[in-house]
């Protein structure tokens, strides 16, 4: 299910889930254990008939729930209410947050606002193509202190730019990444190699990388030309951003394996939180038992 209203209000407050030693993505015999508890997604971005990737979300979480039975419940939230509803803590109440294509956003501050949400907060993230560079944005702003550092498609007078121009277009590309073996890129991907495609004209510049990765960011992911394709936050539950957009593989019916591990992992992270309530409401009732 799609929603296009306001996000829900959200639950009560809970701690983020413990950080797993391994990046092993949980199989196809834990999504169907999993198959009754649905967890709620946050798209963010801002939605038009006119970007193919946004098309096929639906079709997408249709396939998630008929092949592997991970059932996301969506909310779609334009980048222009993202900061207001990071701000309200309606995004920390999601089971994970996927920053989409689409870019130039309505906001750039509120596709910021959710990114960080889920990075602070322990919430499963996957951000992919714009997502990617936006993330990368506000790893550099937040975590590096790189305050100046700028979007050239927001930005393009800027004087620092963290995200520039490609050299040559990717939109319409396919190419190979390989993924840094033992990085959770590897294990969502399946593989150390794959082929992906591309719809952005922007990316990263090498100049600021080696400070992103000096305060702990993981560069898991490049082309056969080296450049950076792939970005995760180790020590997080999941925390991956693309380049390439997984949404174009195929015809939608077969989610790409990092869609799937974004949803193996929300559903996970649901199933906790439920696990986390239902532990709080057994300890309550049992207070009230040795009270009477």
């Amino acid at each position: 299910m799609i929603h296009m209203t306001t996000a829900p209000t959200a639950p009560t407050a809970h701690a983020a889930p413990t950080a797993p030693t391994a990046h092993a993505v949980p199989t196809a015999v834990t999504a169907v254990t999993a198959a009754t508890q649905v967890a709620r997604i946050a798209l963010v971005g801002d939605r038009s008939p006119h970007v193919k990737s946004h098309t096929r979300i639906p079709l997408l979480l249709d396939a998630l729930a008929a092949r592997d039975a991970l059932v996301l419940d969506a909310y779609w939230i334009p980048t222009g209410d993202a900061a207001a509803e990071a701000a309200a803590g309606t995004l920390a109440g999601f089971d994970a947050v996927w920053v989409l294509p689409g870019s130039p956003y309505a906001s750039e501050a509120g596709a910021l606002a959710a990114i960080r949400v889920a990075r602070e907060e322990g919430i499963p993230f996957l951000g992919t193509c714009g997502g990617f560079q936006h993330t990368l944005l506000e790893y550099a702003r937040t975590v590096c202190g790189l305050a100046e550092v700028a979007h050239a498609e927001n930005d393009p007078g800027a004087r620092d730019l963290l995200i520039a121009p490609l050299a040559c277009s990717l939109v319409g590309h396919e190419g190979v990444v390989r993924a840094v073996p033992g990085s959770l890129a590897e294990a969502a991907l399946g593989a150390e190699r794959s082929t992906e495609r591309y719809h952005c004209s922007y990316g990263p510049a090498p100049r600021h990388l080696p400070v992103l990765t000096a305060h702990g960011l993981r560069l898991s992911g490049h082309d056969e030309d080296g450049q950076v394709r792939i970005a995760e936050l180790p020590g997080h539950p999941f925390f991956l951003a693309t380049l390439f957009q997984p949404e174009l593989q195929g015809d939608g019916t077969r989610p790409h394996p990092i869609i799937r591990a974004l949803a193996v992992a929300a559903v996970a992270h649901a199933a906790g939180r439920a696990d986390g309530v239902a532990a709080r409401l057994a300890a309550t009732l049992a207070a009230s038992r040795s009270a009477g």
